[in-house]
């Protein structure tokens, strides 16, 4: 049985650990958290004290994840893990780290013959434990010896070896700015519906549109759901929060020189939201929890 290691256990990391076990991997995890090694007992998981034990417990070649918030907390934890880690050993970064960050971590690695992967993962909790999507930057040799485990955990025709070292995360970066203007288009129009003096069910709306419309999607299921639990959105503020993939995205065009007006308005969106009160911001927010657990400013 191959051993997976997993550093970070939060909404994601559990999820693709509980993934990784169902799918046949013995899982070793670490978490500063060690509460959250309960949430496991059940399964063919071990957790460890310190990151050194789950090293040194694991045969070579070493295959680690890491499932932890991007800037500083992944850049110790990857300066860990590349200080203790030994040639032909394998880091897969299923983070949301800037892909600049991403090349510099994969050249840093290379200096020690470690394999770094940059994995961008879509799809939320929900598709961290059922499967999820998968934008895999690597180089053929390192993503060789991973194919096999995102072939397994990721949903049918669900990943993809994207190119270089920080393709996968400026893929999954990209991927995330389309989203922010998607659900800008979604929450202006429910905010036009909500102000017309029309008397509508709009869980109902929701429903109708996701059978055979245009405009037919995931996160218009999930406004079903929202709109279900309540109705009226009252228990929501405004408040758009952000990770920073959005900004990033229109970052990354201006330097190109590449127009992306969209993106570049839902992230002004975002930080206006800060300011003024607005339906669609309830939206907006609302829809981040639902679909990947983000917190919320709620009344």
């Amino acid at each position: 049985m191959e051993t997976i290691g997993v550093i970070g256990l939060g909404k994601m990391g559990q999820g693709l650990a509980k993934n990784l076990e169902r799918n046949g991997y013995e899982v070793k995890g670490f978490d500063l958290n060690k509460e959250v090694y309960k949430e496991f007992e059940k399964l063919n998981f071990s957790g460890f004290e310190q990151i050194e034990d789950l090293v040194s417990s694991m045969q070579k070649p070493r295959k680690i994840l890491m499932v932890v918030n991007a800037g500083e907390p992944t850049e110790i934890v990857f300066k860990k893990l590349v200080s203790i880690l030994e040639q032909g050993d394998v880091i897969v970064d299923c983070g949301n780290a800037k892909y600049s960050d991403s090349i510099r971590r994969g050249s840093e690695a290379k200096e020690k013959n470690i394999h770094f992967i940059d994995a961008g993962i879509s799809g939320g909790p929900k598709g961290a434990l059922l499967g999820c999507c998968a934008m895999v930057g690597a180089t053929k040799e390192a993503f060789a010896l991973v194919e096999q485990m995102f072939d397994k955990i990721t949903i049918e025709n669900g990943y993809l070896h994207t190119g270089n070292i920080g393709s996968g995360h400026f893929a999954k970066m990209v991927h995330n700015g389309i989203e922010y203007g998607m659900m800008q288009a979604i929450a202006e129009g429910y905010q036009v519906m909500e102000k017309s003096g029309f008397d509508y069910n709009l869980e109902d709306i929701s429903k109708i549109w996701n059978n055979g419309s245009v405009i037919r999607s995931w996160l218009i299921e999930l406004m079903e759901e929202i709109y279900k639990q309540d109705p009226k959105l009252d228990s929501y503020t405004d408040v758009m929060q952000m990770n920073g993939e959005g900004l990033w995205t229109v970052e990354e065009a201006f330097k190109q020189g590449t127009p992306a007006p969209v993106i570049a308005l839902s992230v002004m969106m975002r930080q206006n939201s800060m300011q003024d009160e607005s339906y669609a911001g309830k939206v907006v927010a609302a829809l981040r929890n639902k679909f990947g657990g983000h917190a919320v400013v709620k009344k």
